[in-house]
């Protein structure tokens, strides 16, 4: 029995996770994909610099949402492996959905909000180096890759489970690996830095960014 309870949990979170409100609101709000424009990438930050600052936080919810439901749920049935495998995959989901052949997001807001799901002080410690990141440089991509290095080693500095741990290492490793085109450009110095558009109804497309 809890061999399905484990199955029910990735399997849920996965596809929760591959749920991807951007590209379904650029599709039927904006009448384009968000990921043929911008960085191609369908998160929070590029949904913001493509059709503007609502139709970012409305992702960026979403996308928060995704990551409480599965980890809750994750825990509710059990415990403490059932938050990590909960949260692992709905980024793995977030990253590579299944409903849009395996091209989503970076995993930043997802792996924002498992961070503080993970442990209050990992999460502050992930949001506070994220900000100092961000608007220190203007460049959301280096706020998330500060803020990904922090929800790996934030686990081990405050002594959380090891299955959070666990968690936190993966979600570091995927947020980084997302961005490995943006470190490229971060040491290069062509990282552009982040400005939202005026809301519109279409799309026109940009430079690339995070």
């Amino acid at each position: 029995m809890e061999a399905v309870e484990y199955l029910l949990v990735a399997l849920g979170s996965y596809l929760l996770g591959s749920m991807s409100l951007s590209i379904y609101l650029s599709k039927k709000m904006y009448g384009g994909d968000v990921r043929s424009h911008g960085s191609g990438n369908a998160g929070a930050t590029n949904m913001a610099r493509v059709y503007g600052m609502m139709a970012g936080v409305l992702t960026l919810v979403a996308d928060i949402m995704k990551a409480v439901i599965s980890m809750v749920a994750g825990y509710l049935l059990l415990g403490d492996m059932g938050l990590s495998i909960g949260g692992i995959c709905c980024i793995v989901g977030h990253c590579f959905p299944v409903f849009h052949h395996f091209k989503g997001g970076k995993g930043v807001s997802v792996g924002g909000a498992l961070s503080l799901l993970l442990d209050w002080r990992v999460g502050l410690l992930v949001v506070a180096m994220f900000l100092l990141g961000a608007f220190l440089s203007k460049k959301v991509s280096l706020g998330s890759v500060l803020g990904a290095l922090a929800a790996g080693i934030g686990p081990f500095i405050f002594g959380v489970s090891g299955p959070r741990m666990v968690l936190g290492v993966v979600a570091m490793c995927i947020v980084i690996f997302r961005h490995k085109e943006n470190i490229v450009r971060l040491i290069k110095g062509t990282e552009p830095d982040f400005k939202a558009a005026k809301p519109k109804k279409k799309a026109e497309t940009q430079t690339q960014g995070d």
